[in-house]
């Protein structure tokens, strides 16, 4: 079941600066048409520590814009970043109360990338929809490298690895 916005246990749920963050009056400024990404971004994770609170945040951010005509590369990076830096060891384990809406939203990503990829998505957020199918699909490291290198550093892992430029034409 999905937790309300209304509930009064968000104020208390730590996020990634390890204290309590009430993320619900974003995601409601969110829910109003306001971007509040910078503000989701600063307070749900912090040099790899995310709380509860970002936890939380996944099924609210899924149900919000799962439906919209499009989503931003934010919508993808964040969820997938959360999702990775949930399973470092210092991390907090994802409560019993929250793991079924958290798995819920997980199960809807799939669908709502597939919209996503019929347009034409730019190179950040097809990396970003590619992280998390990833992910979905419990490939968390695969997930984990789609989000974390850029073009430069995929560029030299395909030279060294392929020999891109001496064997293969331009767009490998």
């Amino acid at each position: 079941m999905l937790l309300s916005l209304d509930d009064p246990i968000w104020p208390t749920l730590e996020g990634g600066y390890r204290i309590a963050h009430d993320a619900s009056a974003a995601l409601k400024a969110m829910q109003a048409g306001e971007d509040v990404w910078h503000e989701l971004w600063e307070d749900l994770h912090h040099q790899g520590d995310v709380g509860v609170a970002s936890y939380a945040a996944v099924p609210q951010l899924v149900h919000i814009l799962g439906s919209a005509p499009a989503r931003e590369e934010d919508f993808y990076a964040l969820i997938a970043l959360i999702e990775l830096e949930r399973h470092r060891k210092h991390n907090p384990p994802l409560p019993d109360w929250l793991a079924d809406s958290y798995r819920d939203a997980w199960a809807q990503l799939p669908a709502i990338a597939a919209r996503d990829l019929q347009g034409q998505p730019d190179p950040v957020m097809l990396d970003a929809i590619f992280a998390v199918l990833a992910m979905g699909r419990g490939n968390l490291r695969l997930g984990a490298m789609l989000l974390q290198m850029d073009s430069s550093e995929v560029d030299d892992w395909l030279e060294e690895r392929l020999g891109r430029s001496e064997l293969y034409r331009d767009g490998v």
